[in-house]
């Protein structure tokens, strides 16, 4: 009899053993699935509004001067009053969220209310012509629907949030690759052992969703293109130190007013948050009615047809498209970076090819884009990757691995981090709390 419930016991707690580990998986599984029909309704949507403004426009070729005003000062509003920590990408309050030790303490960063206010108002966005994207808020939306998920486990929490922002990399860009790498090099600056065959899942089945439902696409087309040895690859360092350079730049204005204007200025910033934000919204739309509407949106299409050949960037384009995408984020709307920078540095490699006429544009135009995207986040193995895969093109791998550590060492003369890393710290100094950068590494 004594050994008849000694071996019992011993069932019971294997059982339990297994069904713990079962439940932790299909908590990374379900979370995946739900994250992948996220970024589908962000990116169907997205696509929506803009073509919306886009006929908006065609039929009043001045209302961006009353909408996107309009529109920019109604999104701050309900940042500020309904859906707070949604401003900006969201990706630093993701970092923010996964750092922190106490689960009740996520919930403002990651939380269903963040998930549906920063679906809405990013989308409130592009619909009135933000210079914005769509994939940083997918980082976040994945973030909050696997901590809401993770709520039944929270010791899980911190590597379901990493699992989150990974899936919602792989299924806003359909870069499962690039995915995994963002969760190691931007999320966590760590791999979690133990979570990593749960996150790879999640990103799977994230992307599995994305492809069902939109197809299995490659996001910018697949760009047979490549780098001729020789003169050609004078385009690689060019790109490396101007894209480089170029990034930290809109990274330290970023961080820069984050850390608020000195002044009377800042003061009025503070206190009138959506009458600045009415400004910002004019500013841009000045710059899209200067671009000819080129500059409105998140620039898909333009680095689309740059990198294809089918669209020639002005060379004003890249100047306005900078300019507007620095408006926009410092307006305190909801909206990435990610698909907007990507444009600018085609804009930048579009300027530099036209002095390179022998070597392929289209090549010139994936440097340009690998090494402004590197001079912003400062992740260079995630900008390589990103866009290699986006652009299916594995032939200009090495030319891009070494454009992307060109720029990360002219950023880094700028930036001590990269923007989503120094906007974390900002939103930890003002908890009072430890810096990322020291619970990210313990």
């Amino acid at each position: 009899m004594a050994m008849a419930g000694l071996f019992n016991l011993r069932q019971l707690r294997r059982w339990r053993v297994h069904s713990r580990r079962w439940r932790r998986r299909a908590i990374f599984m379900l979370g995946g699935l739900a994250t992948g029909a996220a970024a589908v309704m962000l990116t169907l949507g997205a696509d929506g509004v803009q073509h919306l403004f886009r006929e908006y426009l065609k039929l009043f070729p001045y209302g961006a001067f009353v909408a996107t005003p309009l529109g920019f000062a109604a999104a701050v509003w309900l940042v500020q009053r309904v859906f707070p920590n949604t401003q900006g990408s969201g990706i630093p309050q993701a970092m923010v969220a996964r750092a922190l030790e106490n689960p009740a303490d996520r919930i403002p960063y990651v939380g269903p209310r963040v998930a549906v206010g920063k679906i809405l108002l990013t989308l409130l966005g592009l619909l009135v012509g933000a210079s914005a994207g769509r994939e940083g808020p997918t980082v976040q939306v994945g973030a909050s629907v696997m901590a809401w998920i993770g709520g039944f486990s929270p010791r899980r929490q911190p590597g379901l949030i990493l699992a989150g922002a990974a899936a919602g990399v792989a299924a806003a860009f359909n870069t499962p690759l690039a995915g995994i790498v963002f969760g190691i090099e931007e999320m966590s600056r760590s791999f979690e052992v133990r979570t990593s065959g749960l996150i790879i899942g999640a990103v799977i089945l994230a992307g599995l969703i994305a492809q069902a439902l939109l197809g299995d696409y490659t996001y910018f087309g697949t760009a047979n293109t490549s780098l001729g040895f020789g003169l050609d690859w004078v385009a690689v360092p060019v790109c490396g130190v101007l894209g480089g350079f170029l990034g930290g730049v809109f990274g330290r204005i970023l961080v820069a007013f984050a850390d608020g204007m000195p002044g009377r200025i800042g003061a009025e910033i503070a206190r009138h948050p959506a009458l600045f934000a009415a400004l910002c919204g004019l500013a841009v739309a000045a710059c899209g009615y200067a671009s000819g509407g080129a500059t409105f949106g998140t620039g898909y299409l333009n680095a689309r047809g740059a990198l294809h050949g089918t669209q020639a960037l002005p060379a004003d384009f890249m100047p306005l498209k900078f300019l507007a995408t620095v408006i926009t984020a410092i307006s305190g709307i909801p909206g990435g970076i990610f698909a907007p920078s990507l444009s600018i540095g085609a804009g930048l490699g579009s300027e530099i090819a036209r002095f390179l006429p022998a070597a392929p544009t289209g090549a010139i135009v994936l440097l340009g884009m690998v090494s402004y995207f590197t001079g912003v986040v400062r992740a260079p193995i995630t900008a390589f990757v990103i866009v290699s895969e986006m652009a299916g093109n594995h032939a200009m791998l090495v030319p891009l691995m070494t454009a992307a550590l060109i720029a990360e060492a002219c950023s880094r003369l700028i930036n001590r981090d990269g923007v989503y890393h120094a906007l974390a710290m900002r939103i930890y100094d003002r908890r009072n709390a430890t810096p990322p950068s020291r619970v990210e590494r313990a």
